[in-house]
């Protein structure tokens, strides 16, 4: 067999991984549905009722050829006139969104800076410039500067999340006081921060009170806490000028589905509808995590190091037993193995569900 030794090698190593199909009855605490928007069936419905108005119910081709859309057009206007920005594009997922991005906007001659633990689509996406890459201590301001320093460049780029998909350590402000000071893009992947912090639930621009600059972009999926599928990017005319010609992943892909566009156009506004609901359950899931884990969590992601691989599958497990679904999340993911437990606002009793999986973490 072609991988057979190294399939072997995986499970050994408490490292293989395997679709599964989960009960749909679990309490959920392992997706990236943070508000519980993908169960909205009213949401649904009215994004129904937005396709069905059009003669085609698909995109057909890419966005340069003829699958741009008045509904990709309306979900645009709204994103630029919520954020601040000037334009904005769509994109078919985060995933090629950061490809978008860390391989059309850094060009021979320019310096593109990325924190160590940004995402993988965008390590991915660092490897196919002809720039030069350096990655930079996590969340540090500091290293970000002395880098800017050090280094010569035509254009520099940086490239941070809003908050860490894995950790759930929230981008600290300095990032962007440092990205300003020598006019360095700013690249923000707030795939885990929109739809989750900023009193707006906007993401860490709003939390900061950030005016968007020429400098920055911004990033965002659809498949998180907006309960959809897809993902966004805003910037400066001339930035989505430049990815529209430049970026093969827009160019080169069918265009974002325009019932995934139109179901998040839907929950962006039921958020903003619902603001100050979620703002209190937000609080309170964030004070449990203070309670009961006596951990600070900025974002709604509890990063929980267990740091053996059978263990962190064994409760797991155990937690499945109990009808809880929890990531355990392992190696190359992240440096040794978490139990990764999203605050769900949607969960009826949270502290009941927490305080189980603290039992079954005591229990090993």
């Amino acid at each position: 067999m072609f991988y057979d030794d190294e399939l072997k090698a995986l499970k050994r190593s408490s490292l293989f991984r395997e679709r599964t199909l989960y009960d749909e009855g679990l309490v959920d605490l392992a997706s990236n549905d943070y508000l519980s928007l993908s169960s909205n069936k009213e949401l649904f419905e009215k994004a129904v009722e937005r396709v069905k108005n059009y003669p085609h119910h698909a995109p057909r081709a890419s966005q340069l050829v003829n699958g741009y859309h008045p509904v990709h057009k309306a979900f645009e206007e709204y994103l630029v006139s919520t954020n601040g920005f000037e334009d904005a594009i769509v994109v078919g997922s985060g995933f090629l969104a950061n490809i978008a991005l860390l391989e059309a906007l850094p060009r021979k001659g320019d310096l593109l800076l990325v924190d160590e633990e940004y995402h993988a689509s965008g390590i991915l996406a660092s490897k196919l410039t002809g720039a030069k890459v350096v990655f930079f201590s996590h969340n540090s301001g500091v290293a970000l500067e002395k880098l800017l320093k050090e280094n010569s460049y035509k254009r520099a780029i940086v490239a941070v999340e809003g908050i860490y998909s894995m950790s759930g350590d929230l981008l600290k402000r300095e990032i962007f006081d440092v990205a300003d000071k020598y006019g360095a893009l700013l690249v923000v992947d707030e795939a885990h921060s929109s739809g989750v912090v900023g009193e707006n639930f906007l993401g860490v621009f709003d939390l900061f009170g950030i005016t968007p600059k020429p400098n920055h972009i911004k990033m965002g999926t659809l498949g998180k806490a907006i309960g959809s599928y897809g993902a966004y990017i805003l910037a400066s005319k001339e930035i989505i000028h430049f990815l529209q010609n430049r970026a093969k992943s827009i160019i080169y892909a069918t265009a974002p589905s325009l019932f995934d566009i139109a179901l998040a156009h839907e929950g962006m506004k039921f958020i903003e509808a619902n603001r100050m609901g979620f703002i209190e359950k937000r609080n309170r899931a964030q004070a449990l995590t203070r309670e009961i884990f006596d951990k600070q969590v900025e974002g709604l992601v509890l990063n929980i190091e267990i740091a053996d691989n059978r263990k962190v599958l064994q409760i797991k497990e155990r937690l499945l037993e109990r009808g809880i679904i929890v990531g355990a999340i392992r190696p190359p993911t992240v440096k040794r193995a978490i139990l990764r437990v999203i605050l769900n606002l949607g969960v009826e009793d949270l502290e009941t569900t927490l305080l189980k999986i603290k039992e079954a973490i005591d229990e090993l």
